[in-house]
């Protein structure tokens, strides 16, 4: 089998690396490896480099009649056309927030003036509660009823059967993630939007842990909304919500009067974060350039880029997840090696705390997540509720020794007395 160093030779892991400048820190000596990715990435030099030039060159509010507006409108647009690439859909179809949660919260609150009781939302024990508490709040709001999808704790994927049973006549959104930010599964997302077809409701897709892993096709998905965060792919702090143009027409959002009321920028309430859309916009043309070729289009680079990195995260969590189910005590949670899933994978160690575990591997310059990351209604059903997990991310910067130095860790974690 070929190491994943060695698979794609568009651009080697070194060039990678060499492009993060986080990866020089130390911690005690020894340098950091960052599992902690499917919490935020750390960040190339280039994206920094275009929020830089934007603020230092260019920093303008938007649609007036001088130079610097006009470049930060130009920029503005150029960004929703990088994102029309990243999710392959169009410019018009790509608006900016905050993040994912806040634009979620926007667009259930834009929706659900025109719903009220008798209607039903569906959601999953499976998600992030960004996706389940914009949704209920809907109950309370407008008297909508929200139907939960049971997860399978066995394997940590969802209850197919349940979610055929939630979804009926009377449900009007069903919102699913396309993979489990705690466990790592990737959820059929074709066969949900073919569920929600046949009873003529809408389908929205939170692919913010999925985005970094699996190249976003929204017109192969037929999703009507779509939300990802730049951050979790060596982006800035920043969220984007891709809607289809005739579902986003429809859409009535909560604004003040003077702003736009025709879609994108409808659902933009306020000044948006300038540099943070520029650097968003960089974060996918780094990753394009991983499969860059000369003349390429966006679009063929990022498919490029995505074949490679898929294949060399695969060849990575298969050791990751080998190394620590070979450690006593460990317990793996999520779907095994060869199923529809990320490279993250969560676990716990017998008799040990999950943040003493991560403050443990910490000190090794190890840096992973534990808690329960949001997904707290999975987490609880793994019977984690009061400590949670350890989580451990594989990312594009991520090598074969980072992966083993975590599984030490985590051996020597074991060994200690409680």
């Amino acid at each position: 089998m070929a190491s994943p160093a060695a698979v794609g030779s568009t651009r080697s892991i070194s060039a990678i690396r060499a492009a993060f400048p986080a990866l020089e820190r130390r911690q005690d000596g020894l340098p950091v490896a960052y599992f902690d990715g499917p919490g935020g990435t750390q960040v190339p030099r280039s994206v920094a480099a275009a929020m830089e030039d934007y603020l230092f060159r260019h920093n303008a509010n938007t649609h007036w009649f001088y130079p610097s507006s006009e470049e930060t409108d130009e920029a503005i647009d150029g960004a929703r056309e990088t994102f029309a690439d990243f999710v392959n859909g169009s410019r018009e179809e790509i608006a900016f927030g905050a993040n994912m949660t806040t634009l979620t919260f926007h667009l259930s609150r834009a929706l659900g003036r025109g719903w009220g009781p008798g209607d039903e939302i569906v959601v999953t024990e499976l998600d992030h509660h960004a996706n389940i508490d914009p949704w209920r709040a809907l109950a309370r709001e407008r008297g909508v009823a929200v139907r939960m999808v049971r997860m399978r704790t066995e394997d940590g994927t969802l209850d197919t059967t349940d979610l055929e049973r939630a979804v009926g006549a009377r449900t009007r959104l069903l919102a699913l993630g396309a993979a489990s930010n705690a466990l790592g599964t990737i959820n059929d997302l074709s066969r949900a939007a073919a569920l929600a077809r046949s009873v003529g409701a809408l389908f929205f897709v939170d692919a913010v842990h999925a985005a970094p892993h699996v190249l976003t096709d929204v017109r192969r998905l037929d999703c009507d909304f779509l939300a990802c965060s730049a951050y979790k792919f060596y982006g800035p702090h920043i969220g984007v919500l891709w809607g289809r143009l005739d579902r986003l027409e429809s859409l009535d959002p909560p604004r003040v009067e003077p702003a736009d009321s025709k879609p994108p920028e409808h659902l933009e309430t306020g000044t948006q974060n300038h540099e943070g859309i520029v650097g968003a916009a960089a974060a996918v043309d780094f990753l394009a350039s991983i499969g860059a070729a000369p003349g390429l289009p966006r679009r063929a680079a990022l498919e490029q880029a995505f074949a490679l990195l898929e294949e060399r995260g695969r060849l990575l969590f298969d050791r990751l997840w080998n190394g620590l189910a070979s450690v006593g005590g460990v317990r793996l949670y999520g779907p095994s090696p060869g199923s529809p899933r990320t490279p993250t994978v969560s676990f716990a160690v017998a008799g040990k705390r999950s943040e003493d575990v991560a403050r443990g591997l910490a000190r090794r310059g190890v840096f992973a997540s534990s808690g329960d990351f949001y997904a707290k209604t999975a987490i609880a059903r793994l019977g984690h509720a009061e400590d949670g997990v350890v989580r451990a991310g594989c990312a594009c910067y991520t090598t074969e020794e980072e992966i083993d130095r975590l599984v030490e860790g985590v051996r020597e974690a074991a060994r200690l007395s409680p």
